[in-house]
């Protein structure tokens, strides 16, 4: 099973060298928009390149001529160009309105090569040689640095330079890896498994299968308190108010934050509690035609939830996947129905037209979205020559006990 961890830390940078860094971003802008331009193609998503390696052939020594960077470096803006033309490829095929990916925002990604990494600071490439920049860690320990970075167990995979314009500082992200090959982990095709269903929406933050609801009551009031004092601010017009509005926007986000850290905990908590190897959500590709009528914010948080989900429970033994969407809001979750139709969902309130099953509309959701999960799972195991009797129990659980194998067939 894959870890990943990402380690934040703030950089220490002299003064004289601050131009050397902000001159290697814009250039690096500068390579990151000159692919995505050869890799799109306006007129069909089949003439867009998304292969890192004809990216490259065809320009990197070109942008190392039109650029002071460093080799690693245009290759690292090639490659984010391919991936975001990548990712607006498979929202084309779904029919989405897509455009040319564009890069703006101050950032450059760093590999093993050109970020240079000592116990603490790091010398990193620039337009103008290295520049080497000590790291301000936090004085309580471990740090995620400490933890991550320097820890034998993950190995660095890449790391992103970013800029906070509001405080003039500059902010090192660390992308580490590591394995977890513990035997006594449970195998994902061939053993027993017991499976969380989560439900995102717009009534409630999120809802377990085990019938454990985050109503997200708070996180709604706090976002339109923080809208209501933006708004006031912006009123004014002041440079105070300016500057008062750009440390409100920090507070906001590190208050969001922390708040989805609390509840991605309380889930994976939720799995470990009843004994889940897996907790599925939803595939969110799709969030904004699924849920029209959630707000931004509540977009945000349905993304982020579930990163930080998908980060958190590997380390605890429990996997994360997700499953297609398709009528899982509509579907009767009891076992014995199953009927699905548009009018068995009222708002919040779930009643089966078929069977006349009545239960909140999120928690069934919850439920038909952990048995999607188990049946597709099954179905998998049954038709694979290489699992055997394909007997491999899966079981879902619900409030009270569990959906169990015989009751899934």
């Amino acid at each position: 099973m894959e870890v990943r961890r990402t380690a934040p830390v703030k950089l220490v940078v002299p003064d004289e060298r601050y131009d050397d860094l902000h001159e290697s971003a814009r250039q690096f802008l500068h390579c990151a928009n000159r692919a995505a331009e050869f890799c799109w193609d306006d007129d069909s998503y089949a003439n867009c390149v998304t292969a890192n390696s004809t990216a490259r052939d065809a320009l990197y020594e070109q942008l190392r001529e039109e650029t002071d960077l460093t080799a690693n470096l245009v290759q690292e803006a090639i490659r984010r160009a391919v991936q975001a033309t990548k990712g607006c490829v498979e929202r084309w095929k779904q029919g989405k309105r897509v455009s040319q990916p564009e890069f703006t925002s101050w950032s450059m990604v760093y590999d093993k090569r050109s970020a240079t990494f000592y116990r603490n600071r790091v010398s990193l490439s620039t337009v103008n040689g290295r520049v080497e920049c000590d790291f301000e860690l936090p004085a309580d320990s471990p740090t995620p640095y400490e933890q991550y970075v320097l820890s034998e167990d993950y190995e660095f995979r890449a790391s992103t330079l970013q800029y906070d314009k509001a405080t003039d500082e500059f902010y090192f992200h660390i992308t580490t890896r590591k394995y977890d090959t513990d035997e006594s982990e449970v195998s994902e095709d061939t053993e027993h498994q017991t499976v969380l269903g989560i439900d995102l929406g717009v009534n409630s933050l999120a809802v377990a299968s085990t019938g454990t609801f985050w109503q997200g009551d708070e996180y709604d009031h706090w976002c339109r308190e923080f809208e209501k004092r933006r708004g006031e601010m912006q009123q004014r017009g002041t440079q105070a108010a300016h500057d008062a509005l750009l440390r409100l926007g920090k507070r906001e986000e590190a208050w969001r934050k922390q708040y989805i850290h609390t509840v991605a905990n309380e889930i994976v908590s939720e799995a470990v509690d009843h004994d889940c190897g897996v907790i599925v959500f939803e595939d969110l590709t799709n969030i904004r035609e699924q849920l029209p009528q959630a707000k931004w914010h509540h977009i945000w948080v349905f993304r982020h939830l579930a990163e930080y989900v998908e980060y958190k429970a590997p380390e605890q033994g429990v996997s994360v996947k997700q499953v297609e969407p398709n009528h899982t809001s509509q579907r009767c979750s009891r076992t014995d129905c199953g009927f699905t139709h548009e009018s068995n969902r009222d708002g919040e309130h779930f009643h089966c037209q078929k069977c006349g099953y009545e239960v909140n509309a999120d928690y069934n959701t919850a439920k038909n979205i952990g048995l999607r999960y188990a049946r597709k799972r099954q179905h998998r195991l049954r038709s694979s020559p290489k699992s055997g009797s394909g007997e491999a129990p899966v079981d879902v659980r619900i409030t009270g006990g569990t959906f169990t194998r015989a009751e899934l067939s």
